[in-house]
């Protein structure tokens, strides 16, 4: 059954991955209206929301996008960075919603910062057990019994799926107010604007499919452990 769950979710990520690649292969060969690059996007969109101390930085790979809030930069990939598109300005402006959740103490935002360390320690522990469990079934048993293991990994599998589901609203967010400042602020025509919508909506599916399989796999070991305790 895990092995089901694992192989539904990764042909479902592999879809909408596939998806949004396309997607923003397609958008970002019509040119921007406005002319604007995408760290021209960021830097305006900082500044609009009166954020200083936040820097534009070009990182390298495809889709590497993303806000560091621990030396507080937004990091655009090359494409995005010097890209002159609708492509191009969704992903800029979506990650300034993130600077600007930071800088608004953004609730989910905080949460899901707070809960980094737990989940980096959460998911060392669950590397450990599953070592012991794939490759020293035989040792398992005298280090920790089974039913205690199932515990631990449920535990860590709880952290893992709250975090998921956490960031949900922290990326629909980012892309609610990146979509309003373009249209406001006239970066992007009512065309481009859709563009930029649909881009972001199909990044947004990601996250869920990542969510629902967390789910999934919590839900798989809370089944395997009430089985457990009724033998």
């Amino acid at each position: 059954m895990l092995f089901v769950i694992i192989i539904t979710f990764m042909i479902a990520s592999l879809i909408v991955s596939t998806r949004l690649k396309n997607k923003f292969k397609k958008y970002s060969q019509t040119r921007l209206s406005s002319g604007l690059s995408g760290r021209e996007i960021a830097e305006l969109m900082l500044a609009d929301h009166g954020i200083r101390d936040v820097n534009v930085t070009c990182v390298p790979g495809k889709l590497t996008d993303h806000y560091n809030p621990a030396n507080k930069t937004v990091n655009l990939s090359p494409e995005v960075y010097e890209g002159r598109n609708a492509a191009a300005a969704a992903v800029a402006a979506h990650e300034c919603g993130h600077a600007v959740q930071h800088a608004t103490a953004y609730t989910f935002l905080e949460f899901r910062s707070a809960m980094v360390p737990v989940q980096n320690v959460s998911a060392s522990i669950i590397n450990v057990v599953f070592m012991m469990m794939f490759f020293g079934a035989w040792l398992l048993p005298s280090v920790i019994p089974f039913q205690l293991a199932i515990l631990v990994i449920i535990a860590c599998y709880s952290v893992f799926t709250l975090f998921a589901f956490v960031t949900l609203p922290v990326e629909f967010d980012a892309s609610k107010r990146a979509l309003a400042w373009v249209q406001d602020r006239n970066i992007v025509t009512q065309d481009e604007h859709k563009m930029a919508k649909d881009a972001l909506d199909t990044a947004a599916k990601t996250y869920v499919i990542a969510a629902l399989s967390a789910l999934a796999t919590l839900l798989y070991y809370v089944m395997i452990y009430l089985g457990g305790s009724r033998d």
